[in-house]
């Protein structure tokens, strides 16, 4: 009788050890992502910080009504808390980016102010821009830019940042239009 050959013996582990190792390693890259999903949620951001500044119908019924119908979000913003002793008729919105330590100073924030006084560049012949019914005037040329309605009961500034996008103007645009009514266009004399 010869010896029966002897059974190949599989090179490496036994394949119960392996599945049972992947399992662990499975098990530990999961735990990894969830421990490290919990450390890293997103930071509350800060309130935004607003110096005062001459608004003298801010607490009229035509701001009363556009601060109440601003929306939370204007594209790639959303509403900000405000530093109290907020100012009168003023509203603002950070970007949507995870609240890093700058995120809180009006640098970066769109910033909304209703009740100013007629701009001072605002004279017969400047140009304006006409933005879902609503005539904007700018303000600045680089970097921040402010944009004035000059059409509405009261005069409402918006402040962007640099590369806000259309967004920002678009919606405060539809919320101006549905709580002010239109006006002609006053700009002081020329000189």
């Amino acid at each position: 009788m010869t010896d029966p050959e002897p059974l190949d013996e599989p090179d490496g582990p036994p394949r119960g050890f392996l599945i049972a190792a992947l399992a662990v390693a499975a098990a530990a890259v999961i735990a990894l992502l969830v421990v490290a999903a919990v450390r890293e949620s997103p930071e509350t951001p800060q309130p935004v910080a607003l110096a005062t500044m001459p608004a003298p119908q801010a607490g009229g019924d035509e701001c009363r009504a556009l601060l109440d119908a601003l929306p939370g979000d204007l594209g790639e913003y959303r509403r900000a808390t405000l530093v109290e002793p907020a100012p009168a008729g003023a509203a603002a919105w950070q970007p949507d980016t995870g609240a890093e330590a700058s995120a809180n100073t009006s640098q970066e924030a769109v910033v909304l102010r209703c009740g100013l006084d007629r701009p001072v560049d605002f004279v017969a012949g400047a140009p304006v821009q006409v933005v879902d019914a609503v005539s904007w005037f700018r303000v600045g040329e680089q970097g921040r830019s402010t944009w004035v309605t000059v059409d509405r009961p009261v005069y409402v500034a918006l402040t962007l940042p640099d590369g806000s996008g259309p967004s920002p103007i678009q919606v405060v645009s539809k919320a101006v239009a549905a709580t002010m009514p239109a006006v002609p266009v006053n700009p002081a004399p020329v000189g």
